[in-house]
């Protein structure tokens, strides 16, 4: 039992509560609801679906972002340090010596992932360590 109780704490220690996800672009047409006036120009304009917005890679990735960017279908988890005209100049989450240089045609726009704080993941984890202190708490008093 003690080395079930070791498992769980060190899974606990070694999971982090941030994910990265991919953040999708809001839809215009889903906040406005058109009137039920057929005679009315500006609700049949509404009803044509208009092609997403071309993604610009420069206003996603800013100075300072911890993102995980997908080039030529290899993926980084990177941290961005600047632009040098149509490159950009990142270093590795784990490494801050280490520079890379894409070129902004090589970065797939479609999967930039930005490092956001999970909630249920903090939840899961909440539920597990209050779990194992009640079990060690049970095995002391035992």
């Amino acid at each position: 039992m003690r080395k079930n109780l070791y498992f769980i704490i060190i899974l606990c220690s070694l999971t982090s509560c941030y994910t990265y996800q991919v953040k999708k672009p809001a839809d215009p047409a889903a906040n406005n609801k058109p009137a039920n006036n057929k005679n009315n120009p500006v609700s049949q304009n509404l009803n044509v679906q208009q092609p997403p917005a071309p993604v610009n890679v420069q206003e996603k990735l800013a100075a300072g972002k911890n993102v995980k960017i997908e080039v030529d279908n290899k993926s980084y988890k990177v941290i961005v340090d600047r632009w040098e005209g149509d490159s950009l100049v990142v270093h590795p989450v784990r490494n801050a010596k280490k520079n890379l240089k894409f070129h902004k045609n090589q970065i797939n726009s479609e999967k930039i992932a930005e490092r956001r704080f999970s909630q249920p993941i903090a939840d899961i984890l909440t539920v597990t360590a209050y779990a194992a202190i009640g079990v060690g708490i049970y095995l002391l008093v035992k």
